[in-house]
Formats: structure tokens, sequence, C-alpha cells
């Protein structure tokens, strides 16, 4: 007999003053004091992205005429970057995004530490939980999104199995469909043969 749970967070942060956040496993509508993720939840919690300054003309000259709109349209997109992979369930999680039309998520070994840390954690425990994975994610600089599925599997690492049961659980398959750019991931097997694993999105 195979035992499995999963868990799914993400966080959104306002980066007004930093001592807000919002948790909810849907969009949220109003800030609330944020006093820590209740490890009993396995509903994920969405990140507000940050407010980023738009830069202002520094020069007194003369604004240039803009440029006809043609010539907006006949202007090169630039390549999109080499798509790091550093895992199976990376593989599997970028096939789903690929079946949705998404763009695929790049590995981070930042993200990665953050991953092998919480995988850690959770198999010493020997339960699910999500801590403070998504806020560390943020320390990772990759973007104002971050997020986190966790689950176990009795019968040791299976991607395959973990994939699916997150694609059939709505606010995991959330996560996996988010507006991710990159991606790790991390298994760690208990003494007790169980493995634990966490994904880390950025």
């Amino acid at each position: 007999m195979v035992a499995v749970a999963v868990g799914a967070a993400s966080v959104l942060r306002i980066h007004s003053d930093g001592a807000r956040a919002l948790a909810a496993s849907r969009p949220a509508v109003a800030a609330v004091p944020f006093s820590g993720p209740d490890l009993g939840d396995p509903k994920p919690q969405r990140q507000i992205p940050r407010r980023t300054p738009v830069p202002r003309p520094t020069s007194s000259a003369a604004p240039k005429p803009a440029a006809p709109a043609h010539a907006a349209a006949a202007a090169p997109r630039p390549a999109a970057p080499a798509i790091v992979i550093g895992s199976t369930q990376q593989v599997l999680i970028n096939r789903d995004r690929a079946a949705r039309g998404l763009r695929p998520l790049s590995w981070s070994s930042c993200l990665y530490s953050v991953a092998l840390s919480n995988a850690k954690r959770m198999a010493a425990q020997r339960r699910i939980s999500h801590t403070n994975g998504p806020s560390v994610d943020l320390g990772c600089h990759l973007g104002g999104y971050a997020g986190e599925n966790v689950g176990y599997w009795t019968g040791g690492v299976n991607d395959a199995q973990i994939n699916t049961m997150f694609m059939n659980s709505a606010d995991h398959r959330a996560n996996i469909m988010g507006p991710f750019h990159y991606v790790a991931t991390a298994w760690v097997k208990a003494s007790n043969g169980v493995a634990y694993i966490a994904v880390e999105f950025g």
C-alpha cells in the first residue's frame, strides 16, 4: 500500500513596506497582516508582484518624435534564453506547460538550494509542510512571484506519480501553470523509505 500527500504554496508579498503579505488559495482581495503560513493548511499562498519604478528621462533635450507604428512591428524579437534542465520533475512540469501553450521553466540553482533544504526538513519531520519556501524563493531575485509544491510518496522517489497528483490538484496545477520563469526540485528519502519532494517556483 502506498500513501501519498501533497501541498501547494505560493507567496504574494506587498513590497511597499515589507511588513504585509497575503495568504490565500485564490487571489486575495484585501491585504492583512502576515503572521506566517498555517502549517496544517495545504492551500497555496499567492504573491503580489513588486512595483518597479518607471525610469524617467533625465535629459532636458526635446523629445524625439515617435516612430511610425509599422517600424515598431518590424523590430526583431529577442531570442528566448536557453532552458537549463536539472530534474525529471522539471521535464514533466515543462511538458505540462507546453501542452497549454506556456513557455518552459529554466532551472535555478538558487531555488534548488531552497528545495533541497525544504525536502530535508520534511524528511526529518516525516511530514509535509510549508514553512518559508516561497518567501526564501524571493531571495533568489528571480522576479516578484514565488511558489512551492510539496509532496511525499511512501514507495520512494516517483516523479511521474507526484506530477500526476500535482496536475490533478487545482492549487498545485495553478503553481505549475503560474507566471514563473524558473523552477527547481529536490527529493529527499527519509530513513523509513518515504521520499519527500519540494518544488520551488520563481
